[in-house]
């Protein structure tokens, strides 16, 4: 007999979390170091549940190993905390590429003529389900707080699907609806004048792209340099700990190494 859901994720989030687990995130991941201790003790339940609902997959001659899976968990799961959640609901897999790969692409002109061609990533979300991810890049994402996190940049992604929170009418309480709107398109115009004008940017210039690479990138700068982050985009840094429920610069601030 299948168990309903939320009692299996309840169970799957009182189990003991393991040490080698512990280890890895205190060893690999500098923003599980930064949590507080509450908050890693939830991190922990949702890590459970996300390595048992989500399949890992290496392509390419890429091999997932337990390190691989918990590190990649650890990082996507940190969207989660103090929230309801139901676990990136349109999220099936993990692809990972061993470094980055090769997508095909195709553009149509205003003639209607069709260019086929490849691009270059480091990660993406396809249809069906799964979430495709570079190891280098997550390495890479992993060691340093500079902004740059390809898991959290994905997960914010499906949260955004998830949420419709860059559309005009994002599922949010009515009471805040209008506000995320206002500010996040405030913001997101503010950050693509400043990129065309050539000014420095915290944010990742390809946040420009569209409003939702914008929310993307915001969500990697507010959890790997929230103090910065506070300090130049003020307004954008409350929406979004606001949604995430987290401070990161309080929690910075106050002592977290």
């Amino acid at each position: 007999m299948l168990l309903p859901s939320f009692l299996r994720r309840k169970r799957l989030r009182a189990r003991p979390f393991p040490a080698a687990w512990q280890e890895i995130l205190t060893e690999r991941v500098p923003l599980y170091r930064r949590l507080l201790p509450d908050d890693r003790l939830e991190l922990h339940g949702h890590i459970q549940i996300f390595l048992q609902e989500k399949h890992f997959e290496g392509v390419a001659g890429f091999e997932v190993t337990e390190a691989v899976r918990v590190m990649i968990a650890g990082q996507a799961c940190l969207l989660l905390l103090h929230r309801d959640t139901d676990y990136f609901p349109s999220l099936t897999s993990v692809v990972i590429y061993p470094d980055e790969y090769r997508a095909p692409v195709s553009e149509t002109d205003e003639f209607g003529v069709v260019t086929e061609g490849f691009d270059v990533r480091s990660g993406e979300t396809w249809e069906g389900g799964s979430l495709v991810l570079s190891w280098e890049d997550v390495l890479i994402g992993s060691k340093g707080l500079d902004g740059y996190n390809v898991v959290l940049h994905e997960c914010a992604h499906q949260l955004d699907a998830e949420d419709g929170l860059t559309s005009v009418a994002p599922r949010l309480p009515a009471s805040l609806r209008q506000h995320w709107v206002t500010t996040l398109r405030s913001e997101y115009d503010s950050f693509c004048r400043a990129v065309t004008e050539q000014r420095p940017t915290l944010l990742d210039p390809y946040g420009a792209e569209h409003l939702t690479e914008f929310f993307a990138v915001a969500t990697e700068s507010f959890f790997e340099c929230p103090v910065e982050f506070k300090a130049s985009h003020g307004p954008l840094y409350d929406l979004l700990a606001g949604y995430y429920r987290q401070d990161p610069a309080n929690a910075y601030l106050i002592g977290a190494p």
